[in-house]
């Protein structure tokens, strides 16, 4: 018992115990009205850490008689869920699974699809989380046949309530009388970034750390290694590793990818490397976008700590690289004309089905020929202007060998 921590032995065990969420079990709250009703469907949760997630699963789990099961998708494998699924055919099975399936976004395409023939054939009901959005991380086809809802971070007022009921418990189980002001509970919540776990356990860090009042510096003697993770922070972090690829730097590069990891930041860090690989590599390099991409599947797959390697070799790969934004710049400059509501109307030697006059190039020399692909509103317009790299030099002179005149 000494090795549980207090988040978990004050899990809410009753929909109107839950902090925050109010639209989803507050008295007129979507779930909670659903569940009471009889009601229990597949169902996919979805938003920050330690906003309720996992306490809810667990609650509908409580109000149901079918067999309750857990599985992280980090550490789950296909034959987990296999042996979950044989249990249908048993009296422990008889009335039906619920499958509680946290992280999802870490099972694969395959993983996720094993599971749909158990969700049609109606063996087992599940309820999956993620902290990531379900329209890009979660197969289609389960997203299909779920009911989709959303936690959102927890005010600090209500991790506040979370935190006097916290700090009650370990006063009585300690035999003492420590006390906390209501600004110091808002504090701890707001530091937290709407997270009641870790809310909850920087106040048992601070409690035990403190004389007879918790104060602010000893919560901040606890959250100081990684600061106040918020909205803000993460945002911050990904910027840093960003500029710190695009100025070439691979120190800094590598320290700002393994510090966000090390915050659990891994999907965050695989969509920002994609993201530079484009935007500030480009075509001075464009084996960099498939690289990336290659490191970062086999960083999904392998979950953490192991995903710091192949995230290591994107990072470092893309900080020493040649830069480009030539690509990233046409795209903006074009999208400033669409805006302006320019180019509706395309060449009609371009549209099907006749394409009268169009001249195909493949039939001239060069496998070139002069002709206007633009719209009339947008004639002679430059968007991409080649990069000073190797690359695109190479690029370039090529396109100017074609098109001059024999």
């Amino acid at each position: 018992m000494k090795n549980t921590q207090l988040a978990d032995l004050l899990r809410p065990r009753d929909f109107s115990d839950i902090v925050g969420q109010p639209h989803l079990f507050g008295e007129r709250g979507v779930i909670r009205r659903m569940i009471e009703g009889g009601r229990v469907t597949n169902m996919i949760f979805y938003g920050p850490p330690g906003t309720g997630k996992t306490t809810a699963a667990t609650i509908i789990a409580e109000r149901t008689d079918m067999a309750f099961y857990r599985l992280n998708a980090t550490t789950a494998s296909l034959s987990d869920v296999k042996d979950i699924m044989a249990q249908t055919n048993n009296l422990f099975g008889a009335g039906g699974i619920l499958l509680y399936l946290d992280e999802i976004q870490y099972f694969n395409r395959k993983q996720q699809q094993s599971l749909l023939e158990y969700i049609e054939d109606g063996r087992v009901t599940l309820i999956a989380s993620t902290t990531e959005n379900p329209h890009f991380y979660v197969y289609n086809a389960i997203v299909s046949r779920s009911s989709l809802f959303e936690f959102k971070p927890v005010a600090p007022d209500d991790i506040a309530a979370a935190l006097r009921r916290a700090l009650n418990y370990m006063n009585e189980s300690s035999a003492l009388s420590k006390s906390a002001e209501d600004e110091v509970l808002r504090y701890i919540g707001n530091s937290a970034g709407g997270d009641v776990r870790r809310s909850i356990n920087l106040l048992e860090n601070a409690f035990y750390a403190s004389d007879d009042i918790i104060t602010r510096e000893a919560v901040d003697s606890f959250n100081s290694g990684i600061g106040n993770f918020n909205d803000d922070t993460h945002y911050d972090l990904l910027s840093c590793l960003q500029k710190s690829i695009r100025g070439s730097d691979p120190d800094a590069a590598i320290f700002y990818t393994v510090k966000l990891l090390e915050l659990g930041e891994l999907l965050s860090v695989c969509r920002r490397l994609q993201v530079i690989a484009n935007e500030d590599i480009g075509l001075a390099y464009p084996q960099a976008a498939s690289i990336t991409y290659a490191c970062c599947m086999s960083a999904r797959e392998l979950g953490m700590p192991e995903a710091r390697i192949p995230l290591a070799n994107a990072a470092i790969m893309l900080a020493t690289a040649p830069k480009s934004n030539s690509a990233y710049l046409a795209a903006a400059a074009a999208s400033e004309d669409i805006g302006k509501g320019m180019g509706t109307q395309v060449p009609t030697h371009l549209q099907s089905p006749l394409f009268k006059g169009y001249k195909y190039p493949h039939d001239y020399p060069n496998h070139y020929v002069e002709q206007q692909y633009l719209p009339d509103d947008l004639k002679g317009k430059k968007y991409y202007i080649p990069g000073e790299n190797k690359t695109e030099s190479a690029a370039a002179e090529y396109a100017r060998r074609i098109r001059e005149k024999k």
